[in-house]
């Protein structure tokens, strides 16, 4: 029984993760038609930024390292949302586009490496040690992970319903040109979009420090699987990428009571191709104007 509620919760907390990665990726699919495979280098951006940057430089601040790495990623998605997507949605070849995301990832990927090196390292003391309930033992992370993510969904919910920005952004990624008649700046608005999209990144790539020492490939399985997750929740649909990251994480988890914990990547994979040939447009389908 401890073990099943222990993969539970891991299954949960890695799931979220899917979950994130699936949503930020969803934001700028919906509002720019374009899917960002510069993604991955997002995620290790924030986690350098954070491990390699504020917190040396604040030491004993982590809240306030947090902050100032979700504050430079937005402003580093507003920066490429006007050199490279906005530029790219126009473009009548969506191969361009793929493209361009692709070699934007590479060009990240080694100014990180000239900027912080190729070797890795861990971020000393953040989330580690573990949780006791009763007698099971969580590990603290994975907590700081579920409680993180629950948060983070919640707040993106309440910021397209309540705020007038959200509500733009909900109309951009219906029907662009209508948004356009209706007089929302739609270039401006993809900037936050991107913005958006790259603080949800770094809190990925904070929130996966504790379970991985920050390097170069650290969010390559995560970023794969997260995209996993969008593919078999509803690709465009943010409940989707919800569903889809939770049931990814926790059927990773649960296969490891059966088969050797070897086996575990291949599973999101496993579950993509399966939902592809039966259900093409995944659990939560997207509706689109």
């Amino acid at each position: 029984m401890q073990n099943i509620l222990q993969v539970l919760v891991a299954g949960l907390a890695i799931g979220f993760i899917y979950s994130l990665v699936a949503t930020e990726y969803t934001l700028i699919y919906n509002a720019t038609g374009l899917v960002n495979f510069a993604h991955e280098a997002f995620i290790v951006l924030g986690a350098y930024l954070f491990g390699g940057t504020f917190v040396m430089l604040l030491p004993e601040r982590s809240l306030v390292s947090i902050l100032c790495t979700l504050a430079a990623m937005a402003l580093f998605g507003v920066l490429v949302s006007k050199t490279i997507f906005n530029p790219l949605r126009n473009m009548t070849f969506a191969t361009y586009a793929m493209f361009g995301t692709m070699m934007l990832s590479r060009i990240l990927t080694e100014i990180i490496r000239l900027a912080w090196g190729p070797i890795p390292f861990a971020v000393k003391g953040f989330l580690r040690g573990s949780v006791h309930i009763g007698s099971v033992v969580i590990a603290r992370a994975n907590v700081y992970i579920i409680i993180v993510a629950v948060a983070v969904v919640v707040a993106l919910q309440l910021f397209f319903k309540m705020t007038k920005t959200g509500k733009a952004m909900r109309c951009v990624a219906q029907n662009k040109d209508a948004a356009a008649l209706m007089g929302i700046n739609v270039s401006k608005n993809i900037n936050v979009t991107v913005a958006l999209s790259s603080m949800i990144c770094a809190i990925v790539g904070i929130l996966i420090t504790p379970l991985f020492n920050v390097s170069l490939a650290m969010a390559t399985s995560t970023a794969l699987k997260g995209f996993c997750a969008g593919v078999v929740g509803g690709f465009g649909s943010y409940p989707g990428a919800i569903v889809g990251g939770i049931l990814i994480g926790l059927l990773e988890q649960i296969g490891i009571l059966f088969f050797p914990a070897v086996y575990k990547d291949v599973v999101a994979f496993a579950v993509m191709i399966l939902f592809l040939l039966v259900r093409p447009g995944g659990i939560v389908q997207a509706r689109k104007s």
